[in-house]
């Protein structure tokens, strides 16, 4: 198949018509038809059957549905890429951060930047750590912020910080002198707790320490971000372990945070091309990220 009977395949695929197959395309339903018809003949075999006014996949189409989607997947990305490199660096600093980073930190940070920068233009996103990681390698971004350690030979990483894993309660939970105290994970033994998706690399972490106690903690409800875990115990759903970015944002008078002992530290690590020396902006921007966040963890 070329690739474009594999963009009239997913076409077809998506709206079950040809002739809004290509209108998708942009294309004429004659030559639509006539590229349907090249591309099954090049197969050797039906790629749909007809069925009351609808195209509907054959056996054969809906095994080859999941591979010609990657490929669509890779094609784009490739064109993305290919659309970034074309642009260049249209804009000084693109970066991108985990939410809770987003809330907690990067205001701060970038409000000190602004001060040497006032005019230069930047672009802010949130996204998790694996699509960070894609847009950073599609040149899409320059820079980002997360709490886990990447791997990635495209990539380089560098630690700006380090605090430690905080544990999260409802308000009126604990006294103001037990805030001041750490808590000791073992008294967390068959507490109700909100867990964390354990293919994040600290929710594994967490996960297998937990599950070590006796009686392990209780867990009813996961979530797959901090900010999520921390509006479930301000709701009262129970207590959590958490980041201490995130344990800052607790601070509202309805949830309250205690340092969990013994420690377990978290890292704020940038991520960048390998190879690439930031421009003084984004040097810039680095500094003063690292200069809050030792500041606030400290605090």
């Amino acid at each position: 198949m070329r690739l474009r009977h594999i963009e009239l395949f997913q076409a077809v695929l998506q709206t079950g018509s040809l002739t809004a197959a290509a209108e998708l395309l942009h294309i004429s339903q004659p030559a639509a038809s006539k590229r349907l018809q090249q591309a099954e003949q090049q197969l050797g075999f039906a790629l749909f059957r007809r069925v009351r006014g609808k195209l509907l996949p054959t056996t054969e189409a809906l095994i080859l549905q999941q591979p010609a989607e990657q490929l669509s997947s890779d094609l784009q990305n490739l064109r993305r890429l290919a659309g970034n490199l074309r642009r260049g660096n249209a804009c000084a600093l693109r970066l991108m951060c985990t939410p809770t980073l987003a809330q907690s930190l990067l205001p701060q940070a970038l409000g000190r930047w602004r001060e040497y920068y006032p005019d230069t233009e930047c672009e802010l996103a949130t996204q998790h750590t694996k699509e960070m990681t894609q847009a950073l390698l599609l040149r899409e971004a320059d820079l980002g912020l997360t709490l886990q350690r990447v791997k990635h030979p495209g990539l380089q990483v560098e630690m700006l910080a380090q605090g430690r894993m905080m544990a999260i309660a409802p308000a009126g939970s604990w006294t103001e002198a037990q805030c001041r105290e750490p808590i000791r994970l073992q008294s967390l033994a068959g507490v109700r707790l909100i867990g964390l998706d354990s293919r994040d690399g600290l929710g594994g972490l967490l996960h297998s320490h937990t599950q070590e106690l006796d009686p392990p903690v209780r867990i009813h409800t996961r979530v797959q971000t901090y900010q999520l875990a921390r509006q479930m115990v301000a709701a009262g759903q129970g207590m959590a372990l958490v980041d201490p970015f995130t344990a800052l944002m607790a601070a509202t008078g309805e949830v309250q945070a205690r340092p969990l002992e013994p420690s377990l530290t978290v890292s704020l690590y940038v991520l960048r091309r390998a190879g690439e020396t930031p421009i003084p902006a984004r040097q810039a921007l680095l500094k003063q990220l690292q200069s809050v966040a030792t500041s606030l963890l400290q605090a």
